[in-house]
């Protein structure tokens, strides 16, 4: 018969996953709030290059989903909740510039890179907070910045001459 254990906070060490949740907690949120406001802005981007960024937002909403799941499930995985119910993420987030309504593709462009540096920002935060408490954790923030930033990447092209 084989048994099967489950990582716990006191397995990882209380410290590791007490540090994970301190800093996977605002790049979840971040992430959360970024999909919301990419969907706000694919929904509402107006232009000559109207479907390139529709669809690249479209991208850039899933990835962001995808990287929150993937930091969350670490904190779960180490036996602390996550809290990112959309009061609290909005409670968390940064102020959008992503419009309310229809605006061109450039003002989208500028306004979703300008959310995606805010969670960068906490993304490096992570990164740095991590090295000296869960290198594994460290490890999904950086797999996290690589696929914000190749993001990022794709939407600025748009805007450089």
């Amino acid at each position: 018969m084989t048994t099967s254990q489950t990582i716990s906070a006191t397995a990882a060490g209380p410290e590791a996953a007490a540090s994970t949740a301190q800093f996977l907690t605002p790049v979840v949120l971040g992430l959360q709030a970024l999909a919301v406001n990419g969907k706000q802005a694919h929904w509402n981007v107006r232009g000559s290059n109207f479907i390139a960024i529709h669809e690249l937002l479209d991208t850039l909403v899933a990835n962001a989903q995808g990287f929150a799941d993937l930091a969350a499930e670490r904190i779960v995985a180490l036996g602390l909740p996550i809290d990112a119910r959309v009061s609290v993420v909005a409670e968390k987030a940064a102020p959008t510039k992503v419009p309310a309504g229809f605006a061109q593709w450039q003002t989208e462009i500028r306004a979703v890179i300008d959310d995606m540096d805010a969670v960068i920002a906490d993304v490096q935060a992570a990164i740095d907070g991590l090295d000296e408490t869960d290198l594994t954790s460290q490890d999904v923030a950086i797999a996290i910045k690589a696929g914000l930033e190749k993001d990022r990447w794709f939407l600025f092209a748009h805007l450089a001459e």
